[in-house]
């Protein structure tokens, strides 16, 4: 199933496609980038002055897939092909595109708002993560994979109940198939405490119980992933604590070749990629690629 990568005309940042190739080209998959041009109007303009903006659209439309083909070129080893479409929402052009094809994964890139090495969600984006059906997947601003990168590891934000479960059990047999190593992940934030220590230790307790239940809730997962055929050398448990989301987020390690898996919310429609508070912030604090999975 190939992986559609959404292009922009005449970026300044590859991430995107630099991200799809080296994810492509751990799975064995091909990549279709497409890019989308302003549509114009149903119904004929006076004088036929819109001609001239439909054959402008289909001018730079295919310009950007000529581009797009020279910057994939670069990345010989991975199928690629490129083309362009006409829509008035660039987020639904995707999706219908990625529909038509068969897509397995949508591959965006990050806003210029934020800093390089930073995952951005930009409102295309954002309209992406509440629609689509098929997973997302968001490269950090800047982001260099190089020639030949692979993904060597797959952390999964795991919280122990049954859809992160479910997420577990699916990400670990891509992990078995292209020979990534896994890391099961669980996000504990110490929030600010509501009274004076010398007062009351209660938020410390909790804190604690839930860093204990983490851990017992991991030992399973460790366990399933056992018997999937993962060992102590491609198996890794963490336990993120800190005060805030990037303190939490900062206390892991993380090299080239990473990427995040994060599960959308469970409280949306299963059908829709949707991002909860909690996953919203563990993608906007990852300095790596994140992959939003329903």
């Amino acid at each position: 199933m190939p992986l559609l990568l959404g292009y922009s005309p005449h970026p300044e940042d590859l991430g995107a496609l630099d991200l799809a190739c080296q994810l492509a080209r751990s799975d064995g998959e091909s990549v279709h980038a497409v890019t989308v041009v302003p549509q114009v109007w149903p119904t004929v303009v006076a004088g036929h002055t819109d001609r001239e903006f439909e054959a402008w659209a289909a001018e730079t439309g295919a310009e950007c897939a000529a581009e797009a083909a020279t910057h994939l070129s670069a990345h010989d080893d991975v199928p690629a092909e490129t083309s362009w479409v006409s829509g008035r929402s660039v987020p639904q052009a995707l999706l219908d595109r990625a529909a038509t094809i068969g897509a397995a994964l949508v591959v965006v890139g990050s806003g210029d708002d934020v800093a390089h090495g930073q995952v951005g969600i930009t409102s295309k984006t954002d309209r992406l993560l509440h629609s689509s059906d098929v997973p997302i997947a968001v490269a950090p601003r800047g982001y260099q994979a190089g020639a030949g990168a692979r993904i060597t590891r797959i952390t999964v934000a795991f919280r122990g109940d049954d859809a992160t479960w479910s997420l577990l059990h699916n990400v670990a047999q891509i992990a078995r198939r292209t020979g990534a190593s896994i890391r099961v992940v669980t996000f504990a934030i110490r929030s600010r405490p509501m009274y004076p220590r010398r007062v009351s230790g209660a938020e410390d307790m909790v804190h604690e119980a839930w860093v204990q239940q983490a851990r017992e809730e991991q030992a399973k997962a460790a366990e399933h992933l056992r018997t999937l055929g993962f060992t102590d050398d491609t198996l890794t448990l963490a336990v993120a604590e800190g005060r805030s989301w990037g303190g939490a987020m900062d206390a892991l390690d993380w090299g080239r070749g990473d990427v995040l898996v994060v599960g959308s919310s469970s409280t949306h429609r299963l059908s829709q990629v949707f991002l909860g508070s909690s996953a919203a912030k563990v993608v906007r604090h990852s300095p790596v690629p994140v992959i939003v999975v329903r």
